[in-house]
C-alpha cells in the first residue's frame, strides 16, 4: 500500500500543471476564449496594443505575426481579423521598424516588417473591401518606405507584392497612384536589377557571410546552402514578376505616365523577363507586352522595336505557357492599321506555321483566327499595288492562301478515286524519303518529304504530322534549323494537344538550340520528358541520357544569375589586377602567367624524359613512360 501511495504521489507530480498568463494583452490566450464575443475583444485590444510594448523582451511580437502570417496565407479570405484592426496593427508595425532602428535590431524584431507587409498583402489580394481597409488604414505609405529599399531586398519583394494587390482593385488604385511616378520608376528599377541585387546581397556570398534572418525566412528556418540558394532563385524572380505585374496595372490604365512604361530601353529588356522554372505560371514580360499591345500608344511602342517582335514571336512558337499571350500580341499588332505594316514581314514568317492549330488553353479556332488577320488584305497585296517589304512574308502569305483555301476547293472537286491515288502516292514518297534519309541522302529525302506534303489530303492530319516531323530531322541533319522549328510546329499544330508529338517537341529542342534560343529549347526539352511521363504504353518511364544532357545544359544556360555572376567576377578581377599593379616588387598577372607556363613547360619535359625500364625473366625488356597522371 506505502509503495503504491508513493507512486501515486510521484505520478501526480509528474503532471504538467496549469501555468497562467500574467501577460494582460496575450495573443495567444486571447484566441484561446470560448465566447466568440469576448475573443474578439480581446484580439481587437491586442491589435491595439502590439505596436505599443516597450517591453525590453519583444519575443512574443515575432511569434504573434508569425501566427498571423500563417493565418493569411492560408485563410486570406476571412473577414475576422480585417475586422478587428489588423491592418493598423500592421501599418504601425512596419513604420516603427523604419523608424526605429535599434527596436528593430534588437531580439528578432527584425523579422516583423517582412511579417507585416506580407500579411497586408495576403488578405487584400482577392477581396476588394479588405483592401478599401487597408487603404484607409494607411497602409500605402509604409510599404512605399519597404519599396524604397528602407531596409533590404526581402522586404521589397513583400512590399511589391502588397501594392499590386491595392493596384489591381479599381476602389484602391488611386490611392496607389498617388506615387504613381515614383512607383514605375523603383519597379522598373527592381525588375531589371533584381537578379543582380539578389546575388550580390545573398547568393554570392559565402554561408558565413549570409544575413541570418534571410536564411531564416527563405527556408523557415530549415537552412541549407542548397536549399537557400534554390529558394533565393524562386524569391528573386517573384520580386521581378511581381514588379512587372504592378506595371501591369497602371499599363492597363494608360495614364499620364504610360509613356515611362513604353521606354524603349525598358521594352528591349522586359521582352526577355521571364517566370523561370520556379514561377512558370506568370506572365511575366509577354504579359506586360500583352497589356501595352491591348492600347494604342503601346502597339505603336511595340511595332518599333525588331527585336521585341522576334523575342514575342519566338514565344509564339514555343511550349511556354504563355504561348497564347504572344500570339494575342501578334494579332493585336496585325489587327492596327497603323502597326500592322511594321510587324507583318517578321510575324507572318513566324504565325505561317500556326495556321492549322485548332486550340491552345482551351482557346478555340486559334488557326482560324490567324488566318483571317493575315490575309485580311491579301488580295491587295497579290494584284494590288500594295507590296510588302519581305519576299518571304508575301511568299508566307501566298502559302496560306494555298494551304486554307485553293487546296481545299481542290479537295472538294476530286473523286473517291483521284483521293485514293493520292494516298498511295504519299505512302510512297513517304517511304522513298525514309529510303533516301537511311542512305544517307538528305536533301534528296527532303525532296520526297516535300512532293508527299504537296499531294496529301488535309484530312490525313496523322500522315502530314509525320512528314513535317520526319522533314524537320532532314533539315537538323543539314544545319538549317530554322526549317526544322518550321516543321516541327506545323506538326504540333496539327497534333490534338500543342505537346503531344513527342519526336517533334525533341527536334525542335534541338533546332533551338542549334540558334542559341536557350530558354526555348529548355521548355521544349522539358514537355518532350513530360508527354513521355504521360505515355500510356510505357508503364516504367526513364528521362533519356540525351534529354537530361540538354536540360542541363539549357538550365545552365538560363540560369537567371548568370549576368549577375559575370558582373561580379569582372568587377572582382578588375580590383584584383588593379590591387596588385600597385604592390611594389609584386608581379603583375601576366608575369605569373609566364611563370606558370615556364614551370608547366619543364614538367612536361622532365615527364616525357622520365622513362622506366623493366626487366623480365628471359631477357625481354619493356619500357613504361610516366605521364604523370
Amino acid at each position: 500500500m506505502e509503495l503504491h501511495r508513493q507512486r501515486n504521489t510521484t505520478s501526480c507530480s509528474r503532471m504538467p500543471q496549469k501555468v497562467t498568463c500574467t501577460k494582460p494583452y496575450c495573443f495567444f490566450c486571447s484566441m484561446n476564449e470560448q465566447p466568440p464575443s469576448l475573443r474578439r475583444a480581446k484580439v481587437a485590444q491586442c491589435f491595439k496594443e502590439l505596436p505599443l510594448s516597450r517591453l525590453r523582451d519583444d519575443q512574443e511580437h515575432v511569434l504573434v505575426l508569425s501566427g498571423l502570417f500563417n493565418i493569411a496565407i492560408k485563410q486570406p479570405d476571412d473577414p475576422e481579423f480585417p475586422s478587428l484592426g489588423i491592418f493598423e496593427c500592421m501599418t504601425k508595425l512596419i513604420h516603427k521598424g523604419i523608424t526605429d532602428k535599434e527596436w528593430l535590431l534588437r531580439d528578432q524584431n527584425i523579422y516583423i516588417p517582412y511579417y507585416a507587409a506580407h500579411i497586408i498583402g495576403s488578405y487584400t489580394m482577392n477581396k476588394a473591401h479588405f483592401a478599401e481597409k487597408a487603404v484607409k488604414s494607411g497602409v500605402v505609405l509604409p510599404l512605399m518606405e519597404l519599396l524604397r529599399g528602407k531596409i533590404s531586398w526581402v522586404e521589397e519583394r513583400v512590399a511589391v507584392r502588397a501594392l499590386g494587390h491595392l493596384a489591381s482593385h479599381d476602389k484602391t488604385f488611386e490611392a496607389v497612384a498617388l506615387y504613381e511616378v515614383e512607383i514605375i520608376e523603383l519597379a522598373k528599377n527592381i525588375a531589371c536589377n533584381c537578379f543582380e541585387v539578389v546575388y550580390e546581397k545573398f547568393v554570392g556570398l559565402k554561408e558565413k557571410k549570409r544575413v541570418k534572418y534571410h536564411c531564416d525566412l527563405l527556408t523557415r528556418g530549415l537552412g541549407g546552402f542548397e536549399l537557400e540558394n534554390r529558394k533565393a532563385e524562386e524569391w528573386a524572380s517573384q520580386l521581378q514578376c511581381w514588379s512587372l505585374y504592378l506595371l501591369n496595372c497602371f499599363a492597363c490604365r494608360e495614364r499620364s505616365s504610360f509613356d515611362l512604361i513604353c521606354s524603349q530601353d525598358f521594352l528591349k529588356i522586359v521582352c526577355g523577363m521571364w517566370g523561370g522554372l520556379a514561377n512558370h505560371t506568370s506572365p511575366a514580360g509577354i504579359g506586360l507586352i500583352r497589356a501595352l499591345c491591348h492600347t494604342k500608344k503601346g502597339r505603336e511602342s511595340v511595332a518599333k522595336l525588331k527585336n521585341v517582335i522576334e523575342s514575342v514571336c519566338n514565344v509564339s512558337r514555343s511550349s511556354d505557357d504563355w504561348q497564347y499571350a504572344a500570339i494575342d500580341s501578334l494579332l493585336l499588332l496585325l489587327k492596327d492599321p497603323d502597326t500592322r505594316y511594321e510587324v507583318i514581314d517578321i510575324a507572318a514568317l513566324f504565325l505561317v506555321d500556326l495556321v492549322e492549330l485548332k486550340s491552345l488553353n482551351g482557346r478555340e479556332r486559334v488557326g482560324e483566327a490567324i488566318t483571317q488577320t493575315l490575309l485580311q488584305d491579301y488580295h491587295k497585296v497579290k494584284y494590288g499595288n500594295l507590296k510588302l517589304k519581305s519576299k518571304k512574308a508575301e511568299r508566307a502569305l501566298d502559302e496560306i492562301w494555298d494551304l486554307k483555301v485553293e487546296k481545299r476547293k481542290k479537295e472538294k472537286l476530286m473523286s473517291d478515286e483521284e483521293m485514293k491515288e493520292n494516298e498511295l502516292c504519299v505512302f510512297m514518297l513517304k517511304q522513298q524519303g525514309n529510303q533516301e534519309f537511311w542512305a544517307g541522302y538528305i536533301e534528296e529525302g527532303v525532296k520526297k518529304y516535300s512532293k508527299a506534303l504537296d499531294l496529301c489530303p488535309l484530312k490525313m492530319r496523322k500522315e502530314r504530322i509525320v512528314l513535317y516531323s520526319n522533314r524537320a530531322q532532314c533539315y537538323l541533319m543539314l544545319k538549317k534549323p530554322e526549317a526544322a522549328i518550321s516543321d516541327t510546329t506545323r506538326a504540333l499544330s496539327l497534333s490534338k494537344t500543342m505537346s503531344s508529338h513527342s519526336k517533334s517537341l525533341w527536334r525542335r529542342s534541338q533546332a533551338y538550340d542549334m540558334m542559341g534560343l536557350a530558354k526555348e529549347s529548355l521548355m521544349d526539352a522539358l514537355t518532350f520528358i513530360g508527354s513521355r511521363m504521360k505515355c500510356k504504353h510505357t508503364n516504367r518511364v526513364k528521362i533519356p541520357y540525351y534529354a537530361a544532357v540538354m536540360i542541363n545544359k539549357q538550365m545552365n544556360a538560363t540560369w537567371p544569375f548568370i549576368h549577375a555572376k559575370s558582373k561580379m567576377c569582372n568587377r572582382l578581377k578588375g580590383k584584383v589586377a588593379v590591387d596588385e599593379k600597385s604592390i611594389p616588387g609584386k608581379p603583375s598577372i601576366i608575369e605569373e602567367k609566364l611563370v606558370e607556363k615556364t614551370c608547366r613547360r619543364r614538367k612536361l619535359e622532365k615527364a616525357r624524359r622520365k622513362k622506366k625500364e623493366v626487366n623480365f625473366t628471359g631477357g625481354a625488356r619493356l619500357t613504361v613512360a610516366h605521364t604523370g597522371t
